[in-house]
């Protein structure tokens, strides 16, 4: 099929553009479901005057168009060109029997990290694609609309004219970030705010800002940065009016920072907090740190007057040969200094760990539940360690005897296979999130000011509901009596 779908040499101004975020949620109570798909946002927004109809959908909240059949009908019907972000791998073979799905002459676009990184293999399992786009899709996606040739647009690859082969162009020049306008909210068909079992919290509202994009650190099993040919995205930062003027013109309430660290320039991060300041700007707000903020006490302060919660940390593991072959770029002892300071301002702090290292014995996982508790962390999420296509982990585990990486990325060993390590993993689970831990997340949460009175009491009267909702799930999983004895004895 190729790129024959789309027409190409004159500009043919397309009727209506669909742009569709195609993840479904059971509910919208995960992190994933709280916030709204920014990159795509952004392609859509670029997208506008070059279409006569854009509709962006996410099918998280689309309760209808949920049914494959009435969104395929809908597309028949309505668009003539489709543009789908794959950012993930969850949900990625629904996701792509969805593709293979839709109308074979309507022109089909794909962007997003997942994408991204499995070019040629997503063609092979969804020949339906006409064109994927690699990275930041803002200026690409005109170029497709415009009716460019394929040949001509840097930063996509499509399959070749006797459809055997995959075409790589040459990777897009990383644009001006400050030339990228803000993502158009008004294409939003839905509030995101959250729904605990059903009811809807609708004073928390949610919404995410991109300040920066790229990474100036080079932590050894993050791919974000990375392009298909393995190049790494520099860093570069928007105009900081620009993004305090964003923020002042969202309705919602609450805002992630989408910045890999929110915190790279601490004087380009004190100028947003003081602006924010100065214009009496009342918003909480999320953000990626490093532990390094620790050395920034002025910056600190300011965060929290500005209305800074909460902060995502990577910590990654409570041991230095770990943190050493991550190059974290600092150890232990530097994490428990840090959290010495951190601990004295009223934010809630996440962690995130990394398990299943290479050469870390189970002993050494288990510890990350204790070390958590130690700095000091409110609450911890934790992962087995995924080496994606350009890690530069993946050579180290190829040549370490006993160490496998799957087709998905995922490593494991001869001594600690995947039964070993999701049962280690629900170990360190019920270690950390004891029921004293539970009280001391809401005593927290009650600390920074993160909710307010209507929120919480939202959240009373959600909780027995979905209190019996969770042991109908366990109990249907026959297995309550596991999960009760993990709760209550250690290291059961």
């Amino acid at each position: 099929m190729g790129y024959n779908n789309i027409s190409y040499g004159v500009f043919m101004k397309y009727k209506h553009a669909l742009f569709l975020n195609p993840y479904i949620e059971n509910t919208a109570t995960s992190v994933m479901g709280l916030f709204p798909p920014t990159g795509l946002e952004y392609v859509a927004t670029s997208a506008e005057g070059l279409a006569d109809k854009i509709t962006l959908l996410d099918l998280r909240y689309e309760t209808d168009l949920c049914d494959t059949g009435k969104l395929i009908d809908f597309i028949r019907k309505e668009i003539d060109i489709v543009c789908v972000s794959v950012g993930w791998d969850r949900q990625y073979e629904e996701i792509c029997g969805l593709l293979n799905l839709l109308p074979d002459n309507i022109p089909l676009i794909v962007g997003g990290y997942k994408a991204t990184v499995e070019v040629e293999g997503l063609f092979r399992t969804c020949p339906g694609i006409d064109i994927i786009v690699r990275g930041e899709g803002e200026e690409t996606i005109k170029e497709i609309l415009k009716g460019v040739a394929p040949e001509n647009i840097l930063g996509i690859s499509f399959m070749g004219s006797q459809g055997n082969e995959v075409v790589h162009n040459a990777n897009r020049p990383l644009p001006d970030v400050d030339i990228i306008g803000a993502p158009d909210r008004a294409l939003r068909r839905n509030k995101y705010y959250m729904r605990v079992n059903g009811i809807g919290v609708a004073d928390l509202t949610f919404d995410s800002v991109l300040s920066a994009r790229g990474c100036p650190f080079n932590c050894k099993f993050c791919t974000f940065n990375l392009n298909p040919l393995g190049q790494k995205r520099d860093y570069a930062a928007r105009n900081v009016r620009s993004v305090v003027n964003e923020i002042e013109g969202i309705r919602a309430n609450t805002i992630l920072f989408n910045d890999d660290n929110f915190f790279t320039d601490v004087k380009r991060s004190e100028e947003i907090c003081d602006l924010i300041i100065a214009r009496k700007i009342k918003k909480r707000f999320i953000a990626q740190a490093r532990i390094d903020i620790a050395k920034h006490p002025r910056l600190l302060d300011k965060m929290v007057k500005a209305g800074f919660k909460m902060l995502f940390m990577g910590i990654e593991s409570p041991h230095d040969h770990i943190l050493a072959a991550l190059n974290k770029g600092f150890n232990s002892a530097t994490i428990r200094r840090s959290f010495e300071v951190l601990k004295n301002y009223p934010i809630y702090y996440h962690g995130y760990f990394i398990y299943g290292n290479i050469g870390e014995t189970k002993l050494e996982m288990l510890a990350i539940a204790a070390f958590a508790k130690e700095i000091h962390l409110d609450s911890i999420t934790f992962q087995k360690l995924r080496i994606e296509k350009f890690s530069p982990l993946r050579k180290i585990a190829e040549n370490t005897p006993g160490y496998h990486v799957t087709a998905r990325g995922e490593l494991y060993s001869d001594t600690y296979r995947h039964d070993a390590l999701k049962k280690i993993g629900r170990q360190i689970k019920f270690s950390f999130y004891t029921p004293l831990q539970i009280l001391k997340i809401l005593k927290k949460f009650m600390v920074v000011k993160f909710f307010t009175f209507n929120e919480i009491f939202m959240f009373m009267m959600a909780g027995p509901s979905l209190l019996w909702s969770v042991l109908a799930r366990e109990v249907k999983k026959e297995r309550l009596g596991d999960s009760l004895k993990r709760i209550f004895v250690k290291n059961a």
